[in-house]
Formats: structure tokens, sequence, C-alpha cells
């Protein structure tokens, strides 16, 4: 049985954190699907076509990593594409306590699912796309803080 974990979230945009959870988890993993959930309450600064396009075009030489985008509940896509790992990033206590909560009520959702913390690098610990779209919001330098895929399009 392949061993295929969904890593769930906005991407908006990817992160140098994101991609560090994402390429330390290639070796746990047979597939990691990169899912863009869809929420009606937030506004993305990036089109959805955007976001999916800088996950391919960084991960075009991997063929573990797939992206694909969701609306719902995370343990119903789950199911859908066969996952029965959740991958998630912790950059701290925090991040630890609203992951476990979120783990618990999908582990309720469907008992079979399991999901893996992976705890950020710590030169990649305090971002948070939130942060990254301040920076750019405010005109300061991204560049520390997202890949190069997603630089090149900014900087155009």
């Amino acid at each position: 049985m392949q061993r295929i974990a969904l890593f769930p979230g906005s991407f908006d945009p990817i992160t140098l954190g994101h991609t560090d959870i994402i390429d330390r988890a290639l070796d746990l993993f047979d597939e990691i699907v990169i899912g863009i959930g869809t929420n009606s309450s937030k506004t993305p600064m990036f089109s959805l076509e955007q976001r999916v396009q800088w996950i391919k075009d960084i991960y075009a030489r991997t063929p573990k990593v797939k992206v694909l985008t969701y609306a719902g509940l995370t343990a119903k896509f789950c199911e859908e594409i066969g996952a029965r790992f959740i991958l998630r990033g912790i950059r701290g206590v925090v991040d630890f306590e609203y992951e476990k909560a979120i783990a618990d009520v999908n582990r309720m959702m469907d008992n079979k699912l399991e999901t893996v913390f992976l705890s950020c690098t710590p030169k990649y610990s305090t971002i948070a796309s939130s942060l990254v779209r301040d920076v750019l919001k405010y005109g300061g330098d991204p560049t520390p803080l997202l890949p190069e895929q997603v630089l090149k399009h900014i900087n155009r």
C-alpha cells in the first residue's frame, strides 16, 4: 500500500518554510500531495492558478510531489485521493496546540488518518505566509522568505 500524504494549506504564497517541510518529508512518503484548500472566508493575495503553477514549477523534477486543489473537509479530501497521512509543519508551541486540535478532529472524521508533524528547520521557523504578504504589501525584500520560482514572478 502506498504511503500518500496530504500537505494542506493555502500556500498564499508558498514559502521556504513550506518547501523545507516538503523536501524533508520526501523520504517518509511514496507521494506527497500538496493540497491547496479554498476557503471562502479568505481573500488570497495570489490566484489559485498562480499558486498551483508555482508549486508545479518548484517540484517539476520531483515526481513524488503533486499539487491539487480542494474545498471542504480535509479528511474527506484525504479519502478521495487515498491519503492516510496528513503532513503538517510546526514552527513552535502555539502551532502545535492549534495543529493538534485539527489533527484530533481529522482523526474523529476518519480514524485511519494519521497526522505527521515535522518541526521547521530553525532558520525557517518564523516564516508565515501572512508575514510574507505583509512584506510584499509594504515593499519589503522577500528574498530570504520565498523560493526562487516565486521570486522570479514577483520581481517581474
